[in-house]
């Protein structure tokens, strides 16, 4: 799958609601306070300290200088400079899909319940489908993650119900080990962010 370049500096992508914009310094404070919630992290592998946090945050920059694009920090106007963060990634381990780019997001509990997932993941569909030229875009989560399914059901993408798979970054015997996974082609893909 070819890189998208010729940006730059990273995009901004502007919702009614919401700005989803280049990391800052000051947003490893907001991460790692959003990795440390156990709510948070539910359905996810947890980040054992601050140092740890800064990785994610180094790994997301490092996507952004290499494609031109990543997970977004997302901001609330008015309300807060750092909701969580949206975005795609290529995904970075072999498996029967891919090569594939993922659409994933990561909110604080207290911007839970407001609609800030499903329309970032909007704009950052818009961004994968006519800005990228994505024909697909897929998302992962465990079988349990309720909250994490009905967003990708919002935003029209399918459970490929032949696609579930066991994540090699977890351990084999883990919980979290096995995902399912959705897909979205770029036909039911939503306008383009503002």
């Amino acid at each position: 799958m070819p890189a998208f370049r010729g940006l730059e500096v990273a995009p901004v992508l502007r919702t009614e609601r919401l700005v989803l914009r280049p990391w800052r310094p000051t947003d490893r404070d907001g991460l790692w306070r959003m990795q440390s919630n156990p709510a948070t992290m539910e359905f996810l592998m947890p980040v054992p300290d601050r140092a740890a946090s800064d990785a994610v945050a180094d790994r997301v920059e490092a996507h952004f200088a290499r494609h031109g694009f990543g997970l977004w920090v997302v901001e609330a106007p008015g309300v807060t400079d750092f909701a969580g963060y949206t975005g795609l990634v290529h995904v970075p381990y072999d498996e029967h899909f891919t090569p594939a780019v993922e659409i994933g997001w990561r909110f604080d509990p207290a911007f839970w319940g407001h609609g800030f997932a499903t329309e970032a993941a909007r704009a950052a569909l818009g961004f994968g489908f006519q800005t990228l030229g994505l024909e697909e875009i897929v998302a992962i989560t465990v079988p349990a993650n309720g909250r994490s399914r009905a967003v990708m059901e919002r935003l029209g993408m399918v459970r490929d119900a032949d696609g579930d798979f066991d994540l090699p970054s977890i351990p084999v015997g883990h919980p979290l080990r096995r995902q399912v996974l959705y897909r979205l082609m770029r036909p039911s893909a939503p306008p383009p962010a503002r």
